[in-house]
């Protein structure tokens, strides 16, 4: 397969199937861009990856080195093999959709990472019928022992990624967060765009 690096437009969506075996790599390209990260079982769309059955699965909050996330019918999907990004991912927030914007005082249509995911999916001739909660890649959520989350910007840097091998066949699907209100995207609360590139898996 030939390595091409594609580009996750700024608060836009991107898809592309991902064989069993293959590694994506996601780049934070400018440092402060959270990619919210989707994947479904190639041939079954209703089979997708699960934060809520991945945290039983893995024993920790957040995916480190060496853990795999698993489906809602708890099969490995992907692995993660390799990170430079500091391993502070997010696990727990739902995709920002209109209503989230709604909340957040905006009027008018606003970009969403809900729709980002079934535009992606989309331009593959693919629909899901829901919007499983996603694999936040780089959103910093710190969370305290009293239970109280806080958003945070990214702690990765500029051109740190993240390497994640299929354990299936499937369809991997990224937003660009839009997030344009909360600092989740960096103190300038200004999204970015940010890159992929699929790879044989043969060197991991």
């Amino acid at each position: 397969m030939t390595e091409q690096t594609v580009t996750i437009p700024a608060r836009k969506g991107k898809a592309t199937r991902l064989p069993a075996g293959h590694v994506i790599k996601v780049i934070n390209t400018p440092g402060t861009q959270v990619v919210d990260t989707w994947a479904f079982v190639d041939g079954d769309m209703t089979e997708f990856m699960s934060m809520e059955h991945s945290r039983a699965a893995m024993n920790r909050l957040t995916p480190k080195i060496g853990d795999t996330l698993v489906t809602n019918r708890r099969r490995p999907i992907l692995t993660v093999v390799d990170d430079t990004s500091g391993e502070v991912h997010d696990t727990f927030i739902a995709a920002c959709d209109r209503w989230r914007y709604e909340g957040l005082g905006v009027t008018g249509y606003h970009d969403n990472c809900q729709d980002n995911l079934h535009a992606g999916l989309a331009e593959l001739g693919l629909a899901a019928t829901e919007t499983p909660s996603p694999l936040n890649l780089f959103m910093n959520i710190p969370w305290d022992l009293a239970g109280r989350i806080d958003w945070k910007p990214p702690v990765s840097e500029p051109g740190s990624y993240i390497l994640l091998r299929a354990e299936r066949d499937c369809i991997v699907a990224f937003s660009s967060c839009p997030q344009d209100i909360i600092p989740i995207n960096g103190v300038g609360c200004t999204p970015q765009a940010a890159h992929f590139v699929v790879l044989d898996g043969a060197a991991f």
